[in-house]
C-alpha cells in the first residue's frame, strides 16, 4: 500500500486514538515507557472482547457512535438480560457450565466501545464483492451444500484445529477465550493467543517479505516504528487467509498498535484484496491489559467435536437421513 493512500486511511482512527490518549488542545500525547534496546513497550496480557459487532446494523445509517446515555442504556439492558444458559428448554441450557472451563464470555471481561461497529466509514460495512468474487463465493457455497460432512476437509479451520480466524491477521474480537500476550525482543515483535496458542512472529529488522511462493495461513509479517505506533504489513497468504469472507491469496493486511494510555492498546487495520472487495476496509477499536496469564489450548488433545460430527453424519446417512 502506498504511503499517501494508507495515511489517508489511517486518518481518521489514529485521530481518534489520539483523543482517547487526552491528545487534545495542546495536551502533551502520552509516551509509552521503552523498551531497554528504545522502542514503545507493548508487552503485556491484553483482552480484545467487545459488544461491538464487526458490521454497523443498517437500522442505525451512519451513525458512527452511541452517546454516554445510550451507551448507559444498552449496558444496563445488558446486564438484565439473562444468560442462555439459565433459560429452561435451550441446547444451552443442556451445555456444560460454560464458566467451569473459562469459556463463558463474561470471565474475561470486556472493553467498552461506544463505536456502532468496528468497521469505520459511512456505512460501517464490508464493501461489495466485485463481480468475479461474487461469483467465486457462490459457486463454492453450491459445491460445498450437501456435502458439508463428507470428512474433515469440508470443515472449518477451527474445527480442524488449524487456527481460529480471529487469531489474524487482522486481529478479530473473539467469543471466549479472546486473551492474547504481547513479547518483544530486538528486530522482532511476538503475538500470541490464547486460542489454539499460535504465535505470530512479527520481524522489525528491516528485512523485506519471505519469497512470494512460501503461502502461509497467518501470512508473513513485517513491522516497522512510526514514533508511537508499531506498523505491521503482512501479505504471503494462503488459500485459507484468516479474514475469510471471500478473500484470497493476494489479501493485504496493514495492521497499527498504537499504545495510548498505561493499559490500553488502539488497535486499527485495513484490509485490501483486489480479487475480492472493490474497495480496502478499516476498522479500529481498543483492546485492554489485564492481569494474565493466558492458558494451554489443547485442540487437538480434546477435540471430540469432529469425530462425534463425522459419526454422527454417517449414522444419519445409514438411517436414511440427512446428516
Amino acid at each position: 500500500m502506498k504511503a499517501d493512500v494508507q495515511s489517508k486511511v489511517f486518518m481518521r482512527p489514529t485521530f481518534l486514538a489520539l483523543l482517547m490518549a487526552g491528545v487534545a488542545f495542546g495536551q502533551a500525547a502520552y509516551k509509552a515507557p521503552r523498551t531497554i534496546w528504545g522502542t514503545p513497550d507493548l508487552q503485556g496480557f491484553y483482552i480484545n472482547r467487545t459488544a461491538t459487532p464487526v458490521e454497523r446494523p443498517v437500522a442505525l445509517g451512519t451513525k458512527e457512535f452511541y452517546t454516554e446515555a445510550e451507551m448507559a442504556e444498552r449496558e444496563k439492558a445488558a446486564a438484565a438480560r439473562p444468560a442462555a444458559q439459565t433459560v429452561a428448554g435451550t441446547s444451552e441450557d443442556a451445555h456444560y457450565d460454560m464458566q467451569q472451563f473459562g469459556l463463558d464470555g463474561g470471565t474475561s471481561g470486556m472493553v467498552r466501545n461506544t463505536r456502532t461497529s468496528l468497521i469505520i466509514g459511512p456505512t460501517g460495512r464490508v464493501p461489495a464483492y466485485i463481480p468475479e468474487a461474487a461469483k467465486r463465493v457462490a459457486e463454492a457455497a453450491a459445491a460445498r451444500a450437501g456435502h458439508e460432512y463428507d470428512g474433515p476437509e469440508m470443515r472449518g479451520t477451527a474445527e480442524r484445529c488449524l487456527y481460529w480466524t480471529f487469531e489474524g491477521p487482522p486481529l478479530m474480537p473473539g467469543g471466549y477465550n479472546p486473551n492474547l500476550q504481547i513479547f518483544q525482543g530486538p528486530g522482532q515483535v511476538v503475538i500470541r493467543h490464547e486460542m489454539m496458542g499460535d504465535a505470530r512472529i512479527i520481524r522489525t529488522d528491516g528485512s523485506g517479505h519471505i519469497d512470494s511462493r512460501i503461502r502461509q495461513y497467518h501470512g508473513d509479517s513485517i513491522g516497522h516504528w512510526e514514533g508511537e505506533t508499531l506498523v505491521v504489513d503482512s501479505t504471503n497468504f494462503n488459500d485459507l487467509p484468516p479474514i475469510g469472507r471471500g478473500a484470497t491469496r493476494d489479501l493485504h493486511v496493514v495492521e497499527r498498535f498504537t499504545r495510548v494510555s498505561e493499559d490500553t492498546i488502539q488497535y486499527e487495520f485495513t484490509v485490501s484484496d483486489p480479487n475480492t472487495w472493490k474497495d480496502s476496509w478499516s476498522a479500529s477499536y481498543p483492546i485492554k491489559k489485564f492481569k494474565g496469564p493466558i492458558f494451554e489450548y489443547g485442540c487437538q488433545e480434546g477435540n471430540y467435536g469432529m469425530p462425534n460430527i463425522l459419526s454422527g453424519a454417517r449414522a444419519a446417512e445409514k438411517a436414511g437421513r440427512k446428516p
